[in-house]
């Protein structure tokens, strides 16, 4: 079926002429009519509108762009012009914004078809979504991209956009075993994105392949597409087991033991990084950053509307607003004091491989899985992916995390995608 194919195999079938955008466009349809029923991945979808989209790309005269006919998800904290955005909450149903984000108008101006807007947890925040795991419908799908990263995996959409506060692009992508992408921070401007909290907020997505991350990136960055790259030789890579490592379960354990020898044996210069013991404050650092910047973009619908928000949303908004202004601050200076410390270490490496998440989805859909391992790196701002590599012991996916120097997403792509190689050869 066309809804297998990654979002560059379905670029360069259209463009070869070997398939039309309006036959993708129909198996994607007919994957979420016979499956989201079940896998709740979808805040709207509108067939005809899809439909009309990929006709459009099919009837033009010359191709749009890179992107020219494929489908693409959008979160549903991102404006859509001809789409509600709801944001997860009762107090957003139905709405409409009148207006394309930023993100959003570059991909229609590449040539996609915007397949329609993936649930999100509330607000990006904490409650738990109705999406489940496609891999075990009892499970977790993580969060708070939980519809991007089940939509991906479950073969409805080539790739979707997520965003990241502390753990909303790499967990949904480790639990469902797909690619997340999280750039260096303020890569990709989020103009008519829901600013969950703007030191933090990040702009990523959650693609089936290396080279769906590349061509998406370009259309956004207005660049070339390097498809055809040279491949890396000798990666200096380091093995970082962080402060967490003593709440790793087995999976994650074994999944890092079996990146470390095999990359070894295929050539990379593998290390083991102790950070220093001040890289411990990240992880409270992140929380103090993350609820008191949320409470506050949060204010409108706080005072307002505080009887529409989930109680977990409530205790975090709360929680937000009962730190004083210097603990934020201090909280602040953290970040970017390791943000430097940082920048010196990775004078000695190309890229640092972590845990992505405690271990496999838990099966629990209430909820969204532990964002701790990724939230410290989160708030250093480098890029990062999540790369699934592994199954746990029920069968279902296990990643791991990779991160690169401050603003050379470029170099850890390279990287990135010869680990991915490695470990899941074609």
């Amino acid at each position: 079926m066309l809804n297998e194919l990654s979002f560059a195999e379905a670029a360069a079938a259209i463009e070869r002429g070997d398939i039309t955008s309006e036959r993708l466009v129909r198996d994607c349809l007919d994957r979420i009519e016979a499956r989201d029923g079940d896998v709740q991945a979808w805040a709207f979808i509108d067939p005809e509108l899809a439909l009309a989209q990929a006709r459009a790309c099919d009837q033009a005269s010359e191709r749009k762009g890179l992107l020219h006919g494929v489908p693409f998800g959008v979160k549903d904290i991102i404006a859509t012009h001809d789409m509600p955005t709801g944001m997860g909450s009762p107090i957003y149903d139905g709405h409409r914004a009148g207006y394309d984000a930023s993100c959003v108008a570059l991909l229609r101006a590449a040539g996609a078809v915007i397949l329609g807007k993936t649930v999100t947890v509330e607000f990006a925040g904490m409650a738990a979504p109705p999406t489940a795991n496609p891999h075990n419908l009892d499970c977790t799908p993580g969060g708070s991209s939980s519809g991007s990263g089940a939509a991906v995996a479950d073969f409805m959409v080539p790739a979707a956009f997520g965003t990241q506060t502390a753990g909303s692009i790499h967990r949904p992508a480790a639990h469902c075993g797909v690619i997340g992408y999280k750039p260096t921070f303020d890569t990709f401007g989020l103009h008519g994105v829901w600013p969950a909290a703007q030191s933090l907020e990040t702009l990523g997505m959650l693609t089936r392949s290396m080279d769906d991350v590349e061509l998406l990136s370009a259309a956004l960055l207005g660049r070339p597409a390097q498809l055809e790259r040279s491949p890396v030789a000798a990666p200096r890579i380091a093995i970082c087991k962080t402060h967490l490592w003593d709440i790793v379960k087995p999976e994650t354990v074994e999944a890092i033991e079996i990146a470390r020898e095999t990359l070894s044996t295929k050539g990379a210069e593998i290390s083991e990084l102790v950070l220093p013991d001040s890289f411990d404050e990240l992880v409270p650092a992140r929380d103090i950053i993350s609820s008191y910047e949320r409470a506050r973009a949060t204010a409108h619908e706080w005072f307002n509307h505080r009887d529409l928000l989930s109680a977990p949303l409530q205790r975090g908004v709360a929680k937000g607003f009962a730190w004083k202004y210097e603990e934020y601050r201090h909280a602040m200076k953290v970040g970017a004091e390791r943000r430097r410390d940082l920048d010196v270490l990775f004078n000695d490496y190309d890229a640092i491989i972590a845990p992505c998440t405690a271990g496999e989805a838990p099966p629990d859909r209430n909820s969204t899985g532990d964002h701790t391992h990724i939230g410290m790196w989160n708030l250093l701002h480098v890029p990062s992916y999540a790369l699934p590599t592994h199954k746990g012991p029920n069968g279902m996916p296990v990643a791991i995390q990779v991160m690169g120097r401050h603003g050379e997403d470029a170099a850890l792509f390279d990287v990135a995608k010869w680990v991915l190689e490695q470990l899941v050869p074609a």
